[in-house]
């Protein structure tokens, strides 16, 4: 049997351009003569829909979109996600399409309910494993989480004599997934001594992003066939024929295009086309400003320095340093007329008390407005250039470095900044190594640091892994080799800046658990670890 591998990457709500586009794969797999083609989970709506699956409307749409599907199924079959309705019941669902008829339709029957995913809020659970017969083969059908599961529906189509099993999925993307998809999966086909058909989706939904990744592996369990991450492809494969494997990306690769990927749908996909960025010479913008460009192109990206009194020249000859490297206009703007302004107004009522934080933040917000107006002006989209060390500990200013309408690092860490400014910088200096050598600075006060406020990074990243990705609490950091003075600062830290993160933009998940859809701490929280 010919199959085709088809990991495209739709838009949420945009049903009639979905269904166009799997129309567009089949009429192109059906002149390679190719025997089925398989597409991703909720193909037809985009992953995840969300409350949009409260609209009636929407259902019956999408039920719309699919029968333009089927109708264009003249002489090839396919397999492809949507949303069922029966007796007023959702389901997560498939439908195996043969020449133009729904031959079957499979209901998705282990919903998963933990970190990003929320199915059981919309969706029932399918009842029954479904295995259809097509050109001499049975073919046992199943939705994502179903093969992640032991006892899952493929169990039950291989003892109905199951030769290839199907898996749809709407995947997400963090460090370290691929290598345990790869594994699971594995054992899964060399179990049940079955080929595997694993399709994954492709592409950035807000906080998430899909890396493709789409695997054949053959009853012994070996991998046969993947395709390209990060990239929609169409691979057609023969399971009579001998194949090849696509090597996988390197880590900090993955991660960078993870990024990469998620910026460029999140602002082309909203309607966007042009960014700005606040380029101070540090190293988050800078990183910020070159994925942004890899994500967009140079044209469609536009930086602002906006020195204060205490920026320092190295600062900007770094930032003009990086936006020439990159080929990127730079436009200067000072904020001291404006802060001072502000001040001036402000000093009676701040009259007896010394200065603080507050003239730190009023610089920020400062910069924030100018970002604002260039964007409300010119309809380009701010992107924010904060780290998720920063973001995690509070440290960022509300309205001010945290204006904007994507936050590319909101999930990366400090420490991997680094680590991707020194990948990035691989075949040429794009970044400047003066950037890389300089103590992390703010600049909203003399001689300031980010180590006067916050521990050094490599300890900061350690604590708010265990405890943000891994929930230990105080006394398991400590055990492993932290001071629990810096362990319950941290935390503390982390716990009350909870308002702030609830008022951050959006930013893409590269982590097991990112400060988003899987993190739901109450904002009003006495309970401290």
């Amino acid at each position: 049997m010919k199959l085709a591998l088809a990991q495209i990457n739709p838009t949420v709500g945009d049903l009639t351009a979905n269904a166009v586009k799997i129309i567009s794969l089949l009429d192109e797999a059906r002149e390679e003569e190719v025997d089925l083609v398989i597409f991703p989970e909720l193909a037809i709506t985009g992953y995840p829909p969300e409350d949009l699956l409260l609209k009636p409307q929407f259902i019956k749409d999408n039920l719309q979109a699919l029968d333009l599907v089927v109708k264009k199924s003249r002489g090839i079959a396919a397999y492809v996600g949507f949303v069922d309705q029966k007796k007023g019941r959702l389901y997560n669902a498939g439908a195996f399409i043969v020449d133009g008829k729904i031959k079957t339709i499979y209901h998705k029957m282990n919903l998963p309910n933990y970190g990003v995913f929320d199915e059981k809020r919309y969706f029932h659970k399918g009842r029954q494993p479904s295995v259809v017969s097509y050109q001499g083969l049975k073919i046992g059908l199943g939705i994502c989480e179903d093969i992640w599961v032991e006892t899952g529906p493929h169990r039950a189509e291989v003892k109905k004599g199951a030769k290839l099993i199907i898996n749809i999925n709407a995947s997400p993307y963090h460090v370290g997934k691929v290598a345990e998809r790869q594994k699971l999966l594995s054992g899964r086909a060399k179990k049940s001594q079955a080929y595997l058909a694993y399709v994954n989706m492709v592409g950035g939904q807000d906080e998430l992003v899909f890396d493709g990744g789409s695997m054949l592996f053959d009853p012994r369990g070996k991998l046969a066939v993947s395709c390209d991450q990060y990239r929609e492809e169409m691979l057609i494969v023969d399971l009579e024929n001998d194949r090849m494997k696509t090597a996988w990306m390197e880590e900090e690769l993955e991660i960078y295009s993870a990024l990469v990927l998620g910026t460029r749908d999140y602002v082309l996909k909203n309607g966007f086309s042009e960014v700005v960025i606040g380029l101070s010479g540090g190293i988050d913008s800078a990183l910020t400003l070159a994925i942004a460009v890899d994500a967009l192109g140079k044209d469609k990206v536009h930086a602002v320095y906006m020195p204060s009194q205490y920026s320092a020249e190295q600062s900007r000859q770094d930032a003009e340093k990086v936006a020439r490297n990159l080929g990127v206009e730079l436009s200067v703007i000072p904020i001291n007329d404006v802060t001072a302004a502000y001040l001036d107004k402000l000093n009676p009522n701040f009259k007896g008390r010394a200065a603080d934080v507050t003239e730190e933040n009023l610089q920020a917000r400062v910069r924030g407005n100018y970002l604002m107006a260039l964007s409300n002006k010119f309809n380009w989209l701010v992107l924010a250039t904060g780290n998720k060390s920063e973001m995690s500990t509070g440290y960022c200013t509300l309205y001010g470095d945290m204006a904007g309408g994507y936050a590319v690092l909101k999930d990366v860490p400090k420490t991997a900044v680094y680590q991707l400014v020194k990948w990035r910088n691989r075949s040429g200096e794009i970044i400047p190594q003066s950037v890389i050598d300089r103590p992390p600075t703010a600049e909203l006060k003399p001689d300031q640091t980010d180590q006067d406020t916050l521990p050094p990074y490599d300890v900061l990243d350690r604590i708010m892994a265990a405890y943000v990705e891994e929930n230990k609490s105080v006394k398991e950091i400590v055990r492993l080799g932290l001071a629990e003075e810096t362990v319950r600062q941290v935390i503390r830290l982390i716990d009350r800046s909870e308002y702030k993160r609830r008022q951050a933009a959006p930013g893409p998940r590269i982590t097991a658990r990112a400060f988003g859809k899987d993190w739901r701490l109450p904002i009003t929280n006495r309970y401290h670890a």
